[in-house]
């Protein structure tokens, strides 16, 4: 058995999108899934399974969504051993305590890369926040008292590329790592 975790976009955010996790966690154990728990309201799955097919197996994820909940929800997978891959190769100044940072971890949904998500955003403000690629995720800290003036803030929310990220922070993505 292998682990994995599904990091769902954009559920529960403002009231749209509603997903019950009991109902959520209740969908991917009838696909098969086992050990599946669910962290937070917002659409984080982890849950165990034989076969290591992420990328086909994220559409079938987004298929069951779709004909039980009645929404289009894009769902980034990836195993645990890669994202534990991926979070050794952080940046010295990502996911540290300083409380006046404020650390995410942008995933990328294939076959979306870095590259295009970075020319559609634009370059970060160096004065204001700090972006590092690795593989299909990018990490991405700025200053909490001054994220309007960030050029990512925004842009990750309402540029055409922003319905091929799902963002965590780096609190949400050790926690689910562990579990």
């Amino acid at each position: 058995m292998k682990r994995y975790i599904a990091f769902l976009r954009g559920i529960n955010v403002g009231g749209k999108n509603k997903i019950q996790m009991s109902c959520l966690k209740a969908s991917f154990e009838e696909m098969g899934l086992t050990e599946v728990k669910t962290w937070l309201n917002s659409g984080n799955v982890i849950f165990s399974r034989d076969r290591n097919d992420e990328e086909d197996f994220s559409g079938r994820l987004e298929a069951m969504i779709n004909e039980r909940f009645n929404l289009d929800i894009p769902i980034f997978v990836i195993s645990k051993e890669e994202l534990e891959d991926i979070l050794n190769n952080a940046p010295d100044w990502w996911g540290d305590d300083n409380k006046e940072t404020y650390d995410n971890l942008i995933f990328i949904m294939p076959p979306t890369t870095p590259v295009e998500v970075c020319r559609e955003i634009g370059k970060p403000k160096e004065e204001f926040e700090k972006i590092k690629s690795y593989r299909n995720a990018i990490f991405w800290s700025f200053n909490r008292k001054n994220y309007q003036k960030t050029n990512w803030w925004s842009k990750t929310a309402s540029a055409n590329i922003s319905g091929k990220l799902t963002i965590r922070t780096a609190n949400t993505v050790r926690k689910v790592i562990g579990m």
